[in-house]
């Protein structure tokens, strides 16, 4: 059993009530890690070292300091990768060999940041220069589903920029977040610079998009939480990043590869077990091709080995007990309200919290699996006549964040990308995020985006600086 306190002010301290809380292994439901839960004024402790690490010590003028420990932590990051990938997928439950490969994806984008430390100003004519300044004090709250991952778009800009930091990791999946607190501080980050606190949304959360000391939040999680957070966070009108839901469209044209869409159908839904915001839960399949593809879908995702994320398969469980409940609940529904169960649909006796692939055929529009994020391994399939109608079904959503378009005629591709409201539109590909290119939603997927130097520009203010 491993333990856990919260890091706070370059120390691991106890939560002021010594309240507790428990982790479990996802793929046999046992108790894994106990985790120090913090408090409202847990919380505040961590917000008053932030703001005077950022009010009084030179770290926002220093980008040489920024920059070093930057580099250090993916150095270190990258010196533990078997150790974090085992953390990772003993937490989250997600494939040991995807572990791997975000953990160095992680040290990646730690040194892609140290390259973006120097102050930023854009001169506009003879009169007037745009300076970019730190916000300040930052709080980043991040879910469950990528933990390392996410905890790093929140931590390297806001660290690149100049800010002090808040990490709240979600209470099912804490552990690695933990750990790169101390990793930052083997690096040389001053104390107080990054902060990790573990403990409910509800107190924790709610605190630090709250907090009149708070001059920012990014936050990663259902569209739900986020208007909370973005209510919460009007009180001092602190500046929000929300990356929320997601309903993406995966659209197959007449003209695709067969083989590559398939599989890519596969990748975009069953991926992490469905728990991922950009899955393509919804599968937009020609009628000239739909009976060919459903076969070719159908054996393809039969053929998927689930188990123990340790056992490196090609799906793991799903995060908890109630994720697993939430997942049936909407096989459900798709049963109810007319849909088609081709395969799948059960829950698997295998120790822990595992939901079959599920793919659902004849699905309409206006069905609750084809508009409401079940977060799980569940996909619905939709059937259009046109182009037009492929559009017109692709943005009934109230959702923006990703889709795709599947075709050999790359300009007819560009076309439906171009209609498609959405943040991010693959072509022939699948849940790529380059660090360099800008990620987030249309409507109730989010507001702003990260990552590149768009997501840096998220954690700095803009001065505009009129000289004659």
């Amino acid at each position: 059993m491993m333990q856990y306190k919260l890091w706070i002010n370059g120390e691991w301290v106890e939560a002021e009530s010594e309240a507790t809380f428990s982790v479990l292994n996802p793929a046999t439901g046992a108790e894994i890690a106990n985790i120090a839960s913090a408090d409202r004024a847990d919380t505040k402790s961590a917000i008053d070292a932030a703001r005077d690490a950022f009010d009084n010590k030179n770290w926002s003028q220093d980008s040489s300091m920024r920059r070093d420990v930057l580099l250090k932590a993916a150095e270190l990051l990258r010196k533990e990768v078997d150790r974090l990938a085992y953390l990772e997928t003993l937490d989250n439950g997600m494939p040991i060999g995807w572990a791997k490969r975000f953990v160095p994806d992680v040290a990646d984008f730690f040194e892609y940041y140290a390259g973006l430390t120097e102050p930023l100003a854009e001169k506009l004519d003879s009169n007037s220069t745009v300076h970019y300044e730190p916000v300040g004090v930052a709080a980043g709250i991040i879910p469950w589903n990528l933990p390392l991952k996410m905890a790093s778009w929140k931590i390297a800009p806001a660290l690149a920029a100049g800010d002090a930091m808040i990490l709240k990791p979600s209470s099912q999946t804490p552990i690695t977040a933990l750990e790169i607190g101390e990793i930052f501080a083997r690096a040389g980050c001053p104390k107080g610079i990054l902060n990790v606190v573990t403990g409910s949304g509800s107190v924790v959360g709610s605190e630090l998009a709250g907090s009149a000391n708070v001059d920012k939040v990014a936050f990663t999680g259902g569209t739900a939480t986020g208007k909370e957070v973005m209510r919460l966070a009007a009180g001092n009108l602190k500046k929000i990043t929300l990356e929320c839901g997601g309903k993406s469209a995966n659209i197959v044209l007449d003209d695709a590869d067969l083989e590559k869409a398939v599989k890519g159908a596969v990748f975009a839904i069953f991926f992490n077990a469905g728990q991922v915001c950009t899955a393509g839960s919804r599968l937009l399949l020609p009628e000239t091709l739909h009976d060919r593809f459903m076969e070719e879908l159908i054996a393809e995702t039969r053929r998927l080995r689930l188990g123990s994320g340790l056992d490196d398969p090609d799906m793991g469980p799903v995060i908890s007990a109630e994720q697993m409940e939430k997942d049936l609940e909407y096989i459900r529904y798709g049963i109810a309200d007319g849909a088609k169960l081709v395969s799948g649909g059960k829950l698997l006796d295998m120790g822990g919290f595992f939901v079959e692939p599920t793919i659902f055929d004849d699905v309409e529009s206006d069905m609750r699996i084809a508009q409401e994020e079940i977060f799980g391994p569940v996909l619905s399939v939709l059937t259009y006549s046109d182009e037009e109608e492929a559009i017109e079904i692709a943005n009934d959503t109230r959702y923006g964040l990703a889709g795709a378009v599947w075709s050999e005629d790359i300009s007819r591709a560009k076309r439906i990308a171009s209609r498609t409201r959405a943040g991010t539109v693959w072509i022939n590909t699948y849940h790529g995020a380059p660090k360099h290119a800008p990620f987030g939603g249309y409507k109730e997927s989010g507001i702003g985006r990260e990552l590149g130097v768009y997501g840096l520009k998220s954690y700095l203010e803009v001065k505009h600086v009129y000289c004659v």
